[in-house]
């Protein structure tokens, strides 16, 4: 969807801002060349576009809170956004916008092991959290697939999950506190190095809320020791409805994994050819690693291994080694990555029941066949967090809204069997029209006036999350 280009007003309006926003920040840290705006044009989800006012690259809390007084007396709408990896619009501006990108926001500020929390700003990437505590033992739980890139900000925003979430959690469990600054330039503190905050739950309110609240500039995050060892098996099967069975038995034997990761066979083929994982030829394929001792990973694996083989798997690999898990985990890594070099695509992320995966998985392959486009499945199994890859041809006419319609339907797939919308992408501008299918006029009502509180303006991240006529008339 390409966005009209702004008019004269427009560009005068641009011209002003521009000009008052170089006296508060660094000459540098300003961008309004349209050559160099364009980067800013989308997130991940590169199927919708529109070019900011300009962008603004801030370096610590008090350069943030400057900008957004500036654009709050202005009235002038503010995105803001991480690394740009959102897979559902979520940093995608309008032409009124300004971009706050929190890039330069990327040092650690403090470190403490014996009460376990690190504190950053918000611009660090996920994997160099671990990286900062990884020599003393410790490590960031959460791993999203984008983790060598995705900021901390977004993660915080959308409430990130990743392949080892069944055991640990999504952000929230592991977030703790927050310092956070408001659309008119006040800056919060939200909890903090404490196991919880008294009063209201904000920080939970905050965590998840996509921008919409206010501009993360810090974070103090819960890390964690890390296990004594680890060891994933692999395990295929001549079909994906099986696959489902299987996680939904293990699940229901009471034993918690640290994750489990679903592929089904056009992700198999296209990682193969892309990284050459030694991935069996089959339908569908789990990764189940367990951690712990030896005794411990040895008890839970001949578990798991029991369950499987009562689902006749293809093939069962036990890793022997680091060289091995390694290689089990490649194919799974590179999934992304290996699906785009076959075509175009759009990547969902719908959570149900761990108990209906066979049923969603046999009805995504219906409606693959109905609509005419191959969908692969690669996601965490183990909490039912759906990434179906809906593969269309960007190029040609009438294939991306087709492919729109096909994601719509499985979304409400999702809800109907007592899922929801959304595990870890978010909301954004993708399902922004359909959170009419999972929550009544009231709770979105009820969402917005939580909005009302923190934005009354309605100026950060502007036509997103709630659906257009629900919103409509709220920006001040």
């Amino acid at each position: 969807m390409q966005m009209p280009r702004p008019d004269a007003a427009v560009i005068g309006r641009k011209a002003q801002l521009v000009a008052r926003l170089r006296q508060i920040l660094p000459a540098d840290a300003v961008i309004d060349d349209p050559t160099e705006t364009r980067a800013y044009e989308c997130d991940a989800l590169t199927a919708y576009r529109c070019p900011p006012l300009c962008v603004v690259l801030p370096a610590d809390t008090a350069q943030v809170s400057a900008v957004l007084r500036l654009c709050h007396a202005e009235g002038v709408p503010v995105v803001p956004r991480g690394s740009g990896t959102s897979l559902a619009g979520g940093a995608m501006p309008t032409e009124d916008s300004v971009i706050l990108g929190v890039a330069r926001l990327n040092d650690v500020l403090e470190i403490d092991l014996p009460n376990r929390f690190i504190r950053v700003q918000s611009g660090r990437t996920n994997l160099s959290v671990s990286g900062a505590v990884e020599s003393d033992d410790f490590f960031y739980a959460p791993d999203p697939s984008s983790q060598l890139a995705c900021a901390i900000a977004g993660n915080v925003a959308m409430n990130s999950g990743g392949a080892h979430c069944l055991k640990y959690g999504v952000t929230t469990n592991n977030l703790m506190g927050v310092t956070m600054v408001l659309m008119d330039g006040t800056v919060v503190e939200l909890g903090g190095a404490h196991l919880d905050a008294g009063g209201l739950d904000l920080l939970g309110v905050v965590c998840g809320s996509e921008g919409q609240l206010g501009v993360v500039t810090e974070a103090t995050l819960r890390i964690l020791r890390k296990p004594e060892g680890a060891r994933p098996v692999l395990i295929g099967f001549d079909s994906s409805e099986v696959a489902g069975a299987c996680v939904s038995d293990i699940i229901r034997a009471g034993v918690l994994p640290v994750a489990i990761e679903f592929m089904d066979r056009p992700c198999i083929r296209a990682t193969e050819a892309f990284a050459g994982a030694g991935y069996p030829d089959c339908e569908a394929l789990l990764i189940v690693e367990v951690e712990g001792s030896e005794a411990e990973i040895a008890a839970q694996l001949a578990l798991i291994t029991g369950i499987a083989r009562q689902h006749n798997p293809v093939e069962l690999r036990e890793s022997t080694g680091p060289e091995e898990s390694a290689r089990i985990w490649l194919g799974r890594k590179s999934a992304f990555g290996a699906m785009g070099q076959i075509n175009d695509y759009m990547c969902l992320d719908g959570t149900i029941p761990v108990s209906s995966l066979p049923l969603v998985l046999r009805r995504i392959g219906e409606m693959s066949a109905e609509f005419g486009l191959d969908v692969g499945n690669v996601f965490h199994a183990g909490d039912g967090n759906m990434h179906p890859l809906i593969l269309f041809d960007a190029n040609k006419p009438g294939d991306l809204e087709r492919c729109e319609a096909f994601g719509a339907e499985i979304l409400k797939l999702c809800v109907e069997v007592g899922g929801c919308l959304t595990g870890e992408h978010g909301v954004g501008v993708e399902k922004r029209e359909l959170m009419t299918s999972q929550f009544s006029a009231a709770d979105l009502e009820a969402q917005m006036r939580v909005k009302d509180v923190f934005d009354p303006a309605w100026l950060l991240n502007p036509a997103k999350v709630f659906p257009l006529a629900a919103s409509a008339g709220r920006r001040g």
